[in-house]
């Protein structure tokens, strides 16, 4: 069963006149319960202080978790006004991500986290609505702590490049970053990952798919031990900031692209939300529906 990390606190560990769409949380979980979707909803821990400095500055760490940071740190963040629950929020978001990791490797399956994929936040300043690096800091967990953990895969398929998590990782060669992501959008500066495909504004389903197969195909010679495949909707032709066409099933689409190499490797997959920035924001809570749809029928496949 496909097991998926959850907290109310992703809704309301933001502020509500934050202009952050903090809604989709609750409406994604509210429709995946009413169509009674079969997943194992697990509620996840507070990240603790030293998996969260796995990944990044303590200063940094200190000073968010205490308020500390200054009015230009917050804003280059985002999600502001910041109330009493950010930081409870962020922790249970990593807490989240860690939670499914340990899932995915323990039971060689598909896990997620229904946040989280934060990737543009770096080693020791947040960017873009992203506090913590996630993926970063499952990487380097997965392999501290797993013996059979060697290798991890990063796939980011959100609009936006993965700056953060490309800084962070830049000199870990047992862990391997891939960024396929609008070349004209934020972020302004690009890291390198180690392997990035920009992609032109305005770009529709097939030409995105032959992409990405094309780029994936090159991925299944090295050996990986896990994936962690940040699952942004925000390439969707609905959303207001991603600047690509991507129909709904195209998503679907990439999804399954992503999923089949992951079961014909028989490598245990994360999955983390990333962006979904629609107007209204129903279309992408649908594609986000999609995706944990797809994950469920993913698991009963591999049980």
């Amino acid at each position: 069963m496909f097991e998926l990390f959850y907290h109310p606190i992703y809704t309301y560990g933001i502020d509500k006149n934050s202009t952050f769409p903090r809604d989709r949380y609750k409406m994604i979980k509210n429709y995946l319960d009413e169509q009674k979707i079969i997943i194992n909803f697990q509620k996840p821990n507070l990240a603790k202080f030293e998996d969260i400095i796995l990944g990044h500055q303590e200063k940094y760490v200190t000073s968010f978790i205490h308020g500390l940071l200054t009015e230009k740190e917050k804003r280059r963040i985002g999600l502001q006004p910041w109330n009493e629950h950010i930081v409870n929020r962020t922790r249970y978001i990593l807490g989240g991500s860690i939670g499914a990791m340990k899932s995915a490797i323990e039971r060689n399956n598909i896990a997620g986290n229904m946040a989280g994929g934060t990737h543009h936040a770096h080693f020791s300043y947040g960017s873009g609505y992203c506090i913590f690096n996630d993926l970063a800091i499952c990487a380097f967990k997965s392999i501290k702590d797993y013996k059979n953990i060697n290798k991890v895969l990063i796939i980011d398929l959100d609009v936006h490049q993965g700056d953060g998590t490309a800084s962070i990782l830049k000199n870990h060669r047992n862990i391997f970053t891939f960024s396929m992501h609008c070349e004209n959008n934020f972020p302004l500066k690009k890291m390198k990952s180690d392997l990035d495909v920009p992609l032109t504004k305005g770009m529709k389903d097939n030409q995105y798919l032959d992409i990405l197969q094309k780029n994936i195909k090159t991925l299944k010679k090295p050996k990986f031990d896990l994936v962690l495949f940040q699952a942004g909707v925000d390439i969707l032709n609905k959303d207001s900031l991603g600047y690509l066409e991507i129909s709904r099933e195209g998503i679907k689409n990439r999804n399954e692209i992503v999923l089949e190499f992951a079961r014909e490797r028989d490598l245990p997959l994360v999955v983390f939300m990333g962006g979904g920035y629609s107007k209204p924001i129903q279309h992408s809570v649908d594609a986000f529906v999609d995706l944990f749809i797809q994950c469920s029928n993913y698991a009963n496949i591999i049980n």
